[in-house]
């Protein structure tokens, strides 16, 4: 007896625009750095890691698997795909949830000098969110979160 997947593909696009109070170089550091990374990308309290890796480079991955407590196991593998130093990261990235792809998105970070002390940050994901299993919306409101984090992190 078979079993039938409902399959969907639900696409969209969204922006998110960021200040920091550091200059560009440091943003660019807190990314390039996987040791700095680590300690503000997809970390909480309610996360334990299982797996953590970066490799900042052209066609370098980033792989980044955990479990929320008494929750799923998601996993973030991402591919680098052009990097200018202190100006732009463009990667792609499948999403995974207790073993289910549930999207592919391309992510656009824009960096750009806002006065010799302060960086803005242009984040812009299109995304393709896979037979139901995720919500673009939740996705915006996540990456957002991540923002806060990385906001938080440089902050000290």
């Amino acid at each position: 007896m078979s079993t039938t997947t409902s399959r969907s593909t639900v696409h969209s696009t969204f922006v998110v625009e960021r200040s920091f109070d550091v200059p560009v170089a440091r943003v660019w550091e807190a990314f390039a750095d996987p040791v700095q990374k680590h300690e503000w990308f997809g970390t909480s309290d309610d996360w334990t890691t299982v797996e953590d890796t970066d490799d900042f480079r052209v066609g370098g991955t980033a792989v980044s698997e955990g479990e929320f407590h008494g929750g799923p196991v998601s996993r973030y593998v991402a591919t680098y795909t052009d990097l200018v130093e202190a100006q732009r990261i463009v990667l792609t990235y499948d999403m995974w949830l207790d073993g289910a792809h549930i999207s592919t998105s391309l992510a656009t970070y824009e960096l750009a000098a806002d006065g010799e002390t302060r960086t803005s940050l242009r984040y812009t994901e299109q995304g393709a969110h896979l037979d139901g299993l995720d919500d673009p919306a939740g996705r915006e409101e996540g990456m957002r979160g991540i923002f806060d984090t990385l906001a938080a992190y440089l902050a000290g």
